[in-house]
């Protein structure tokens, strides 16, 4: 009989169904960017370890240069399917796929560079902060300091107030929406600019709790009604060039259980709770929006907006 914890796992982390990883393998911004950090942060001769390896994409990427990469999936199918695909594919021979739990699986030798992709917008559902954080704890305690390079190396999580269309050819229905990030939608209009809730180092000790109050103006007037949450996970940091590889998760638009009426310049307060790798439910319980004073009695205040 399955544990708590490996019930949890086959629902919200590293069970991901074989039929699912088609779309990630079609997501061009996702593949691109990951590519290319990869074959900026593994240089020629280093050992590489990935988590939750899927297909075995990734660790392929870093074959190209690394002397030995471990995959490590926790889906028996997925494990299977890797090892077809290394068999065909070009340095193949130099990832060892093994199957066994992220959260208790140690490489038997020092590594240079980790890549883990188990993020979900918000670090909702998947479980990347606290495998990043268990494998820390566990490879220091093993072999000692300094940690491997990671990828990501830190993500940033921002929050959104807009107004989002929920008619569905007469039927309405307040329900999550994922949005890419380079299309636009009709639908959507975004009611303030973004502020970030949270920043993510992997490099440090992270709280997996995240608590967040903030203010938002108006920048017109209209109905919010959903919470759109952002997040850029910054996978390699290139210092000689003072630039960054990131990767842009899909926009989450969230509904709101009370919708509230504002005109340009009222100032919004939103507030909201969630633990990483927790529930979509489990935020959306939380999220409050309210209007905290009317642009016509308080003068607007000018707040960063999120880059």
């Amino acid at each position: 009989m399955l544990n708590e914890r490996e019930i949890e796992s086959c629902y919200l982390g590293q069970f991901i169904p074989v039929h699912y990883h088609h779309n990630m393998l079609m997501d061009q911004n996702r593949m691109h960017s990951f590519k290319a950090a990869i074959d900026y942060a593994v240089k020629p001769g280093m050992k590489v370890l990935e988590l939750g390896g899927g297909t075995g994409v990734m660790s392929c990427f870093a074959a190209a240069k690394a002397d030995k990469v471990y995959c490590v999936e926790f889906n028996p199918d997925m494990v299977k399917e890797a090892r077809k695909f290394m068999a065909i594919n070009p340095n193949g021979d130099k990832v060892e796929v093994i199957h066994a739990d992220a959260f208790e699986y140690l490489p038997p030798e020092p590594v240079d560079v980790v890549i883990c992709e188990m993020i979900h917008v918000g670090m909702l559902r998947e479980k990347q902060v606290e495998v990043i954080e268990s494998f820390k704890r566990r490879y220091q305690a093993r072999f000692g300091g300094p940690l491997p390079v990671f990828l990501p190396e830190a993500a940033i999580m921002a929050a959104q107030p807009i107004s989002q269309e929920y008619d569905f050819e007469g039927f309405y229905a307040p329900i999550v929406q994922f949005q890419e990030t380079q299309a636009i939608y009709p639908g959507t209009v975004e009611m303030a600019q973004p502020a970030v809730y949270a920043v993510v180092d992997f490099t440090q000790p992270n709280d997996t709790l995240y608590s967040w109050e903030g203010k938002f103006v108006a920048t017109r007037s209209g109905c919010v009604n959903a919470m759109r949450f952002v997040t850029k996970n910054i996978l390699a940091v290139v210092s000689e060039r003072n630039s960054t590889i990131d990767w842009l998760n899909h926009y989450m638009n969230l509904p709101l259980d009370r919708p509230i009426q504002v005109e340009e310049g009222d100032v919004m307060q939103v507030s909201f709770q969630y633990r990483a790798g927790g529930s979509l439910p489990s935020l959306q319980a939380t999220l409050e929006c309210r209007l905290l004073y009317e642009a016509a009695l308080q003068p607007a205040h000018h707040l960063p907006a999120f880059a």
